[in-house]
């Protein structure tokens, strides 16, 4: 008994402790938080630990929903290992990630359902269905076509939700709505907000330092209407306005009168990458371009990537569009293939794709969250 009570975990120096535990990886912290109360303790109240281990593993991780398991949501590492899994979070099979890269999850449906999760704690957050109430009586409640974006306003730390109602239309009286949502406000009720005078894309919206951006709506293409495939509007999240549109690098550029004939809005998608807005120019299938936003009030854009992709999608369809996820340490870059479900590590270097051993994904986004929190 003495022997045994000596060896006791509780009996480990407590810088010999935290030197150790913080070498192993989450997932294994998270088992070991039931050796005992002292090392439950130290891997899951305390902050200096958590922060720590996050500095001493800075892999980026990713948040994944399975074709394969549409009910769960995982936190997975570039080497396609499952970190954790956070059972029935999903909120149905018809609900997908957002591709975000924020500490918690905004899962989201076409027909006005929206969950906002916590993988660290695993809490959950319904959205009201509910339209505003400046809305009451203007949404059409027999065809709630919805859009969500998520995002973080930097200067309060709230993370809100941006919802559109409705599907654009020409000389039919439809319009887009949009409504504003904040995850930690006591005012639990969407507001109604004014549109940006556009139709949108829907499918376009990203959220970069605050400010959502979205590509102006495919309608307008071969419409005669003189908006080019690249412009721009965005919202700000924190003050909860509409920006002034800003025009993209292609019909910027020498080049603007080319653009109508060759270039559709489903050839380009928007990105939030180190930081900055990039539009990835996909036009003719075989090469990529990434532009980054170098100042938003002068419109200027950097070319910062060329990328050939016909080694890795030798003919990409409408649906099989690359999306880019992250910059790595390294400068190689993650990219999402929608259409497949894959995972792709690109090195801009050599042109040479690897994919993620992962299982085929239904939809994906970056985890900047830490596990231990």
């Amino acid at each position: 008994m003495r022997a045994r009570d000596a060896a006791s975990s509780d009996r480990f120096p407590p810088d010999v402790l935290f030197n150790v535990l913080l070498r192993l990886p989450a997932k294994d912290l998270c088992r070991l938080r039931a050796v005992c109360r002292s090392w439950r303790a130290l891997t899951s109240g305390d902050p200096l630990f958590a922060a720590a281990h996050a500095a001493a593993h800075p892999g980026p991780l990713f948040l994944a929903k399975f074709l394969d398991d549409k009910s769960s949501i995982y936190v997975a590492d570039l080497s396609g290992n499952v970190l954790k899994r956070v059972a029935d979070a999903a909120g149905g099979p018809y609900q997908y990630l957002l591709c975000t890269s924020l500490n918690l999850v905004c899962l989201a449906s076409d027909w006005k359902r929206c969950r906002v999760l916590d993988p660290a704690t695993g809490a959950v957050r319904v959205l009201p269905e509910s339209p505003a109430v400046e809305h009451v009586n203007l949404v059409n409640l027999r065809d709630p076509y919805t859009s969500f974006t998520f995002g973080r306003v930097a200067a309060t730390g709230e993370h809100k939700v941006l919802r559109m109602f409705n599907r654009p239309s020409f000389g039919k009286g439809h319009q887009q709505l949009f409504e504003v949502f904040t995850i930690s406000g006591g005012d639990a009720r969407w507001r109604g907000r004014q549109g940006p005078g556009l139709f949108i894309d829907k499918c376009s919206g990203v959220v970069v330092d605050g400010v959502v951006y979205f590509l102006t709506s495919r309608v307008y293409d071969d419409s005669g209407s003189g908006i080019r495939p690249d412009y721009i509007v965005s919202f700000d999240l924190g003050t909860e306005e509409w920006r002034r549109d800003l025009r993209g690098p292609i019909s910027s550029s020498n080049a603007a009168d080319m653009m109508g004939p060759f270039y559709l809005r489903r050839d380009l998608n928007l990105a939030g990458l180190n930081g900055s807005l990039v539009l990835a120019d996909h036009h003719d299938r075989r090469t990529m371009d990434l532009w980054f936003l170098s100042d938003f009030e002068n419109g200027l854009w950097v070319k910062e990537y060329h990328i050939q992709t016909g080694s890795i999608i030798p003919r990409l369809a409408g649906e099989d569009r690359l999306k880019p996820l992250l910059v790595l340490d390294d400068g190689r870059l993650v990219f999402y293939l929608a259409g497949k479900g894959l995972l792709l590590v690109c090195d801009p270097t050599t042109n040479s794709f690897a994919k993620v051993n992962t299982r085929v994904l239904d939809s994906v986004g970056v985890y900047t969250g830490n596990l231990l929190s």
